[in-house]
């Protein structure tokens, strides 16, 4: 395997392997960036991307800003193809709305109206075209230079979210349970549709696999989730939500949990139990405390035998992190603003290990 962006892609790829062995090589795994010297900045991309851009010149600002981009440690070169958080529903027959007032985001316009008529649900249509076209050229470009990210997946029940309304959907789980269960037993299936098919069509098998999180597998990995599961009880989480949670962690090689909330917490029990997944991504509740006000319950999560993923400052990696937490079981995301920096933050994490 070869990356041009990435210099000691060997060392790299052998502290990966390592953390997903919960193992380390002389320090804590850590994914660093830093502007590379001597070269002038260049923002990536807008995002997310619209399924009528012009791809080819999306790609070309792709690769002008990872040239600009210093890789240390164990960040790898990666770009993530991106129609935006609910773009699986549109692969099934949804509109994608954008707003210029809200440009980092786009929305699904949901549209069943009766399960009964809606099911089942297929890939298909022009969204889903130029997604697979998306990839493939994405695929074409990276070879030999950098990653391709497995799509951002709000599936399983954030899926039928995005195609009836939430409101609807609550009731639905009242009055038409064997009906909902239709509907998860059919994106369920087209999960696994989904992977296969941009996990083929970018090549991942050549190149390995990363998400929108600054994670690298060289099989088959992507983040998992269910951000609906704040409005569900214990028992409707248990029976609707985490069989397919397993079943996504299971066809994976490696996968993490975006835990998205503090209002998600009365299913700790539940998505820490899932044998196959490895890791949780903890965001806190918006407005709520800073992340640096949740080390206990990172340090929850780690005691079940999960990883956790940290976003922080060299700072605050040295002076609280790295002082509190496991580290054979923590991946830290640091942004540094000079090569220097980075070099020196990766050397104290070896010295003080």
């Amino acid at each position: 395997m070869e990356l041009s962006l990435k210099a000691n892609l060997s060392e790299a790829l052998a502290r990966w392997q390592a953390f997903w062995h919960k193992e380390i090589i002389r320090r804590p795994a850590a994914v660093v960036t830093a502007p590379k010297e001597g070269v002038k900045p260049v923002p990536g991309p807008r995002y997310p991307t619209r399924p009528d851009d012009d791809l080819d010149a999306v790609l070309d600002q792709v690769e002008a800003h990872l040239a600009t981009v210093y890789f240390a440690g164990e960040a790898m070169p990666r770009y993530e193809p991106c129609f935006g958080p609910d773009q699986l529903a549109a692969f099934v027959g949804a509109r994608l709305d954008y707003s210029p007032d809200s440009s980092g985001t786009s929305w699904s316009v949901p549209f069943v109206e009766s399960w009964e008529e809606a099911l089942p649900l297929r890939l298909e249509g022009h969204a889903w075209e130029r997604f697979l076209e998306f990839h493939r050229k994405a695929g074409e470009r990276a070879r030999g230079k950098w990653v391709v990210c497995t799509p951002d997946l709000h599936s399983n029940f954030d899926w039928l979210v995005a195609i009836r309304e939430p409101a609807k959907l609550c009731m639905d789980l009242l009055d038409t349970p064997e009906f909902v269960h239709r509907a998860m037993g059919n994106v369920r299936a087209l999960y696994r549709d989904v992977y296969n098919a941009v996990y083929a069509a970018a090549g991942m098998y050549a190149l390995g696999t990363s998400c929108w999180l600054p994670y690298y597998c060289q099989g088959r990995f992507c983040t998992v989730q269910c951000d609906f599961s704040c409005l569900l009880s214990p028992p409707q989480f248990n029976e609707f939500v985490l069989p397919a949670l397993t079943e996504e962690c299971e066809f994976l090689d490696r996968s993490v949990y975006h835990y998205d909330g503090r209002t998600c917490l009365q299913h700790f029990d539940a998505i820490t139990g899932i044998k196959a997944l490895d890791g949780i991504q903890w965001t806190p509740t918006a407005g709520g405390p800073p992340m640096l006000e949740w080390l206990d319950l990172l340090k929850r999560f780690q005691a079940t035998g999960k990883h956790v993923y940290v976003g922080c400052t060299p700072d605050e990696l040295k002076s609280v992190y790295h002082r509190e937490l496991k580290p054979d079981l923590v991946l830290y995301n640091v942004g540094c603003k000079s090569e220097r920096e980075a070099d020196e933050l990766l050397l104290w994490l070896e010295r003080n290990t």
